[in-house]
This record gives structure tokens, C-alpha cells and sequence, in this order.
């Protein structure tokens, strides 16, 4: 299959760590053991003003040492030094910056692509403990989706580094996810 390409070119990571509250200090070295050049989206939906400020300065530093693309999920804060926004749904859109948006269904990657996404996030490709009620796409659903948009597509839910070959096949630029970068014995005290 081959490549499709965002508006904004950039070289798109194949690689991407979501992060939010459930992770807690795992977080930091689930960044560290990230290959360079990877991306982070940063979630933290619930952390407040400062809390949130110091957490993204921090989560910076270590993106920029690492050569790490970074997205910010909600409002953007240019100052932060992100590379773009990720938005969680493309009724959010915000066409003056680079944007990831996630997508569950065709009708929300043609929302996306009106919205002039960069990257689409779709999900959830297999069962995942992050939404443990929501049906999965599985393989040959989530390969008609992706094979039906131009966008780059990042696939989500349930998969780790082990189906890297696997999501390629299928039409997907990449993968992401939420706990894959932390170690199994962690993984175990996460709240789901």
C-alpha cells in the first residue's frame, strides 16, 4: 500500500504514546523508552491550569531532547512549543493549526477530512481496556476505513509494538496507544 500524505507534510511518527492521569509517574519514563522521533499526544483532560502548565513544560523538555512530535489535546499553547493539536473529535476542528483528530466510523473520517485534519487517530482496531464497552472495528473493518480516506491513519486501541507490521498491512500509517510503553508489572495498579 501505498504512503498517503497530510496537507502540512511532516515526516508523521509511526509511534505514538497517548498520555492521561491513569499512567501517573509512569508517564516519564513510558516517554523515555519511546523511539526518537516518535509522537505524544497529551491528554490530561482533568488537570487544571498550573497543574496542566507544568506538566506540558515538563512534558516538553523531554519531547524536544528526544526529537519527539507533540500534540496537544484541547486548546493549543503555541508557547508550549507543540508541533500541533489533537482533537477527540472532528466536530472540534481547527483548521489554523497541524491537527490529529480521532475517528471511530466512515462518517466521522469524512467529518475529518472536511475539518482538513492532517492524521486520523482510528480506533479501536482491537478490544482495549481504555473503553472496554466500545465494539471493536477488527481487522477487516478497520482496513475498508482506512483504505476509504487519503488522510494518514494511526490505529488504535488494543495494539502495541507487536502488530507494527500488522497495521501497515492493513492501511495504517502507524499505531498508538495509551499503556504499551509501560512495563506489565505497572500495568496492573492503572485504573481503567
Amino acid at each position: 500500500m501505498r504512503p498517503r500524505y497530510p496537507r502540512f507534510h511532516v515526516s508523521w511518527p509511526s509511534t505514538w504514546l497517548l498520555t492521561d492521569e491513569r499512567q501517573g509517574d509512569a508517564l516519564w519514563p513510558a516517554l523515555r523508552k519511546l523511539p526518537r522521533g516518535s509522537g505524544v499526544i497529551v491528554r490530561h483532560y482533568t488537570l487544571t491550569g498550573g497543574e496542566r502548565q507544568a506538566l506540558l513544560k515538563r512534558i516538553c523538555r523531554i519531547a524536544r531532547s528526544r526529537g519527539l512530535v507533540l500534540l496537544l489535546a484541547g486548546a493549543l499553547d503555541r508557547s508550549m512549543g507543540a508541533d500541533g493539536l489533537y482533537l477527540g473529535s472532528p466536530a472540534m476542528k481547527d483548521s489554523r493549526v497541524k491537527m490529529a483528530i480521532g475517528v471511530h466510523d466512515l462518517k466521522e473520517i469524512r467529518e475529518a477530512e472536511r475539518a482538513r485534519a492532517d492524521l486520523v487517530l482510528l480506533s479501536p482496531l482491537f478490544p482495549t481496556r481504555s473503553h472496554p464497552a466500545r465494539r471493536s472495528l477488527g481487522i477487516p473493518r478497520f482496513a475498508a476505513l482506512a483504505k476509504a480516506t487519503h488522510l494518514p491513519v494511526i490505529a488504535l486501541g488494543g495494539v502495541d509494538a507487536r502488530h507494527a507490521r500488522l497495521v501497515n498491512r492493513i492501511g495504517a500509517h502507524g499505531w498508538a496507544a495509551i499503556d504499551a510503553f509501560i512495563p506489565k508489572a505497572r500495568k496492573s495498579e492503572i485504573r481503567t
